[in-house]
């Protein structure tokens, strides 16, 4: 079709034609250089903003929110020595619930009364958390029945188990939780908590769920990743 009207085109019409013709390719291929060239661009552009993003070392950063919680652990035993060791699980989980539930609080109210953030009760619940978990495995006691160095070390213990967990899960999950809000660790939390009270209430007879203890560890560990958030990642 092309050539055929060509053919018909007069001679000056013939080379005001192919000169358009020339130079509209011309353009077209002008357009295609400038539009590879602007998605080069910016694939450049997004390399070099993935080539400078912050290079994370979770293994680190986890133990150093849990050398900070530990320490305040530690001042703690001095001043009140083992007195938690005669708290039942169940009144330790209440005391999560109000470390949780001042934490979704004061998120949600964006403001405090009291001159004291969210980090400290996020460390407080690492520490609640530990503490749960040294209850179940000693029994509630009538008294203060081990000393601080013993205290210490069981701290270490729970610590290094959640460590290894978190680790463990870490591997499956690909570092999920860095995506995630420090408000959702809150919730997560909180949501805990009342799975924890619904096992106690039931005695710890479950059909298929993780007892108490995994709910703990989840706890302590959904703490220490907003910790992170909070602490290290600012």
């Amino acid at each position: 079709m092309l050539g055929n009207l060509v053919i018909h085109l007069k001679p000056h019409f013939l080379r005001f034609f192919l000169f358009y013709s020339c130079h509209f390719t011309t353009l077209k291929r002008a357009h295609r250089i400038l539009a590879d060239d602007y998605i080069l661009v910016n694939l450049q552009q997004k390399y070099k903003k993935i080539k400078t993003m912050p290079q994370y070392n979770t293994t680190e950063e986890f133990e150093k929110v849990l050398h900070d919680c530990r320490e305040i652990f530690v001042k703690k035993l001095h001043d009140y020595g083992t007195a938690w060791r005669v708290m039942r699980p169940e009144t330790v989980t209440d005391q999560l619930y109000i470390k949780a539930a001042r934490i979704r609080s004061l998120q949600m109210k964006g403001c405090a009364m009291v001159d004291e953030g969210i980090v400290p009760e996020f460390i407080a619940i690492v520490n609640y958390s530990i503490i749960a978990l040294i209850q179940l495995d000693k029994g509630v006691a009538n008294a203060e029945d081990i000393n601080v160095e013993e205290a210490t070390e069981l701290y270490d213990k729970h610590a290094q188990e959640a460590l290894e967990l978190m680790l463990k899960k870490n591997h499956d999950y690909d570092e999920a939780w860095r995506g995630m809000l420090v408000s959702s660790y809150a919730d997560l939390i909180f949501m805990k908590i009342f799975r924890t009270k619904q096992i106690e209430a039931l005695n710890g007879e479950t059909l298929i769920s993780e007892g108490v203890a995994a709910n703990y560890m989840d706890m302590m560990n959904y703490a220490v990743f907003g910790l992170i958030k909070l602490t290290l990642e600012k």
